[in-house]
């Protein structure tokens, strides 16, 4: 509010419902748990100066419902509207109100944010751990490696048939897919033929999707722009590292005779349960479209019906259907993909370097394990340099973090802009053709082993630095769009993490490591000036709906 308003705030008395009792309006806020529920709410209409109000019962409700809560004099919201069904009351935060995430300790938002990073890990982890075992696979259920590496595809292209509806909040989206991938992950366990192992990895996938697509707009529903930098980078690294640590685990698990490969799906339901456990207990609803409507439900009975509320993000959605909230919130992501140039080329960027990530785990036994003759533990410890690679990338999210704000001080508003995010997204565009090519052109068994398992780490660094630097980016520019906005580099990403997989050992095999390692050396060489592009802001303005 500005001081005309706070100034009103300070001389205008509330307008109560009609026919509602002061006290027990307060009363029942209080018993309804509605934390916190301005004992003033304070409209445009100012109640006649016959009107008298207990504020000594104010100030009680105001210290019972927060201690953060000045008592002195109660503190006061303005809602415009009228409080009919034509013209609602709008409901909205209080500068300094509990319940709003933004508003929460800096401890509860780090235990969600580190909720959040085990639950995307797990679901990437399960994405590759898979693969350490194909050899085994194959043997044992006596398939095809071509069929053997659709559990990997189906797995990632459940993420993007398994975008989910965001209207009904974070919370419990969040629990009901988990909830239902943890017990699927028991059909991998058990499971002694291909067709029963292709469809767990399918619906897993599915169900799976949900920490990808919601974990980002959760971190955007708790950290402001100022503070979200090293949050932004943990959530964004995760799904690359997790894919990396899965076959160096998968592939000791399968080949040790006392474990064997369904042991990794045993490893797959553990870490689920682990992440469905502390996202009950530790991951509370975020969503402040979602949070708003239920207060403007609790207070429009509180007047039992007599005065209506609603949300402010619902005001444009009060005409609309329920199936038409359904297709809206399912099409946006497409939407975004089709509309929004930032979040379609981002999403091509990222879809390619994802890809290419996940067709190395198809590329790498032929590399390494087939050419050179390792086991499936040692294959896996090729991707050592990709996964050192993206923690120096996570690393160096401090040094953009300290470049937006050094620009949000030089800002005379306060307030940096969304490119200010791009710097490192620049560099590891750089990094990402340069550790493709050294990997294509060293990767022959006369050169020692050594040297292209390093060309991981500047791939590594590159791919991290690319999806931080997005997903940040994303998040200033979308604000309550951004899990829409995420949502679309998900679902085309996922397509091409399912698709990659199954045309690189066909690639490898007929155009060698050193030409097939070049194609994708410049799919990234051609993506290259995006970043750049994205840092000259006016020119994708004029066509910008939602940003």
């Amino acid at each position: 509010m500005d001081e005309e308003e706070r100034h009103h705030a300070r001389v205008t008395r509330p307008q109560i419902a009609q026919n509602t009792p002061i006290k027990s309006f307060y009363y029942a806020s209080i018993h309804a748990s509605i934390n916190p529920i301005p004992p003033c709410l304070l409209f445009s209409s100012p109640m006649p100066d016959t009107a008298s109000l207990d504020w000594d019962l104010c100030s009680t409700v105001c210290d019972h419902q927060s201690p953060r809560l000045d008592a002195e004099k109660p503190p006061t919201v303005i809602y415009a509207g009228s409080g009919t069904s034509s013209d609602p009351y709008v409901v909205v935060w209080d500068p300094k109100d509990p319940q709003n995430p933004y508003e929460w300790s800096r401890t509860r938002k780090w235990i969600l944010t580190a909720q959040l990073a085990l639950a995307t890990w797990t679901v990437s982890f399960s994405s590759s751990s898979y693969s350490g075992g194909l050899t085994f696979i194959v043997r044992d259920l006596g398939t095809s490696e071509e069929l053997a590496v659709l559990g990997i595809s189906l797995y990632v292209l459940g993420f993007a048939l398994g975008h989910v509806l965001l209207m009904f909040g974070r919370r419990i989206i969040f629990l009901v897919t988990l909830g239902l991938y943890t017990p699927l992950q028991l059909a991998g366990c058990l499971g002694n033929n291909l067709p029963t192992l292709l469809a767990c990895r399918l619906l897993t996938g599915i169900f799976g999707s949900s920490p990808l697509t919601n974990a980002g707009g959760t971190i955007a529903d708790i950290w402001d722009a100022r503070e979200r930098g090293l949050a932004s980078a943990i959530y964004a690294s995760v799904p690359f590292l997790g894919p990396v640590i899965g076959p160096i685990v998968g592939g000791f698990v399968a080949e040790n005779p006392n474990l064997g490969w369904h042991f990794n799906f045993w490893l797959m339901f553990i870490f689920s349960c682990a992440s469905l456990i502390t996202g009950y207990f530790f991951a509370p609803e975020t969503y402040a479209p979602v949070l708003l409507r239920q207060r403007a439900k609790k207070l429009m009975k509180f007047s039992n019906g007599s005065t209506h509320y609603v949300s402010k993000y619902d005001l444009n959605g009060r005409s609309k259907s329920f199936s038409q909230l359904i297709f809206t919130n399912l099409s946006r992501p497409f939407v975004f993909m089709v509309t929004e140039p930032i979040v379609s080329l981002f999403a091509v960027y990222t879809a390619i370097v994802y890809g290419t990530l996940y067709a190395l785990f198809s590329a790498f036994p032929i590399v390494f394990q087939k050419h050179r003759g390792w086991t499936p533990g040692q294959g896996g410890l090729a991707f050592i340099g990709v996964g050192v690679g993206i923690a120096m990338g996570t690393c160096t999210s401090s040094i953009q973090n300290r470049i937006y704000r050094k620009a949000m001080e030089k800002s005379p508003s306060g307030h940096a802009v969304p490119e200010d995010r791009l710097h490192m997204a620049m560099v590891g565009a750089v990094l990402v053709p340069v550790g493709l090519f050294w990997f294509a052109w060293t990767a022959d068994p006369p050169i020692h082993w050594i040297v292209p398992i390093i060309a991981g780490f500047p791939f590594g660094m590159g791919i991290c630095q690319i999806l931080q630097s997005s997903t940040a980016y994303l998040m200033d520019a979308y604000s309550t769009y951004f899990a829409s906005a995420i949502a679309a580099t998900v679902i085309l990403r996922s397509i091409c993490g399912a698709v990659f997989p199954l045309i690189s050992p066909a690639m490898f095999n007929k155009l060698g490591d050193q030409w097939a390692m070049t194609v994708f050396a410049i799919l990234g060489l051609v993506c290259t000036p995006i970043p750049f592009l994205f840092w000259v802001r006016h020119t994708f303005v004029p066509f910008l709906k939602f940003c």
